[in-house]
C-alpha cells in the first residue's frame, strides 16, 4: 500500500486540528518555518500543505500576515412557498447580504433565454452580481431582464436586489420556476468566488414570472458550497 504524501499528512493533521477547534475561525495557523521545525519537513512541502488547506476552503492566505482559518458558516436559503425572497429570508436569519455590481448593460441575449422570455426583439438587460453573506464572497448572480425593466429600473437595480426592486415598483413576482444543479470553477468564477479551478459548485437556475403567468426575468446564482447551500420543504397537497 502506497504511503501517503508528507504534505497530505501534515494538511490532515491541520485540518483535524481546525475542525476540533485548536485553531478557531479567523485564527493565524504557524508559520512556515514552526510548521517546518514541528514537522521536520521542507518550505516546499509546508507550502503544499498549506495550499492544500486553501484549495479546500479551510485557510486564506493574506499577503504579509500569513495564513489564517476559514470561517466555516454556511447560509441557507428557505425555497419556501408562499415565496419569501433571498434578501429578507437571510435578514430574518441574522445575516447580512451585499451586493457589488460587475456589469449592467443591454445585450443580445443567448438564443435559449430570448425563448424563455418570450422576447419579440433581440435585447434585454443583463447584469452581474457579486453577493457576499456578513462579508464572505459566496455567489455570483446573473440575470437578464426585459428591456423595458432593464432600461426603467437600471439606476435601482445597480444599488440594489433585484426582485425587491421589482416589487417596490408595483410588479409582484407570483412564481418562480428553478432548477438545482453542480458546475466546476471555470477562470472567471475561480477569481469571483476565491475558489481553485474546477471546483465544484451549486448553480441555481431560475425563471421569474409577473401576473399572469408572463416571464419577466432568467438567471442563475452560482455559489460555493462551502458558504450556501438551499433547503426547501415539500408538503402533500390535499386530495
Amino acid at each position: 500500500m502506497a504511503s501517503v504524501p508528507l504534505h497530505i499528512s501534515i494538511s490532515e493533521k491541520l485540518r483535524d486540528q481546525i475542525a476540533s477547534g485548536v485553531y478557531a475561525p479567523g485564527e493565524k495557523l504557524p508559520s512556515e518555518h514552526q510548521m517546518m521545525a514541528a514537522f521536520g519537513v521542507s518550505r516546499i512541502t509546508v507550502r503544499q500543505a498549506i495550499a492544500n488547506l486553501v484549495n479546500q476552503g479551510l485557510a486564506q492566505s493574506k499577503q504579509g500576515k500569513g495564513v489564517f482559518v476559514t470561517p466555516q458558516t454556511k447560509v441557507a436559503y428557505s425555497l419556501s412557498s408562499p415565496l419569501v425572497l433571498l434578501e429578507s429570508d437571510l435578514a430574518q436569519k441574522g445575516i447580512k447580504l451585499t451586493f457589488e455590481n460587475i456589469s449592467f448593460k443591454k445585450v443580445r441575449p443567448p438564443e435559449n433565454v430570448r425563448a424563455i422570455l418570450g422576447l419579440t426583439e433581440p435585447s434585454a438587460y443583463f447584469q452581474k452580481k457579486l453577493l457576499s453573506m456578513n462579508g464572505s464572497v459566496g455567489a455570483v448572480d446573473i440575470t437578464y431582464i426585459l428591456p423595458e425593466l432593464g432600461q426603467q429600473f437600471g439606476p435601482q437595480l445597480k444599488r440594489k436586489m433585484t426582485f425587491p426592486v421589482l416589487e417596490e415598483n408595483a410588479i409582484a413576482i407570483e412564481r418562480i420556476e428553478a432548477t438545482i444543479e453542480c458546475t466546476h470553477a471555470d477562470y472567471e468564477m475561480s477569481g469571483h468566488l476565491e475558489v481553485p479551478l474546477g471546483q465544484p459548485l451549486i448553480v441555481y437556475r431560475y425563471t421569474a414570472y409577473s401576473n399572469p403567468d408572463k416571464p419577466i426575468l432568467q438567471g442563475e446564482t452560482i455559489s460555493r458550497a462551502d458558504r450556501f447551500c438551499y433547503a426547501l420543504t415539500v408538503k402533500r397537497s390535499a386530495p
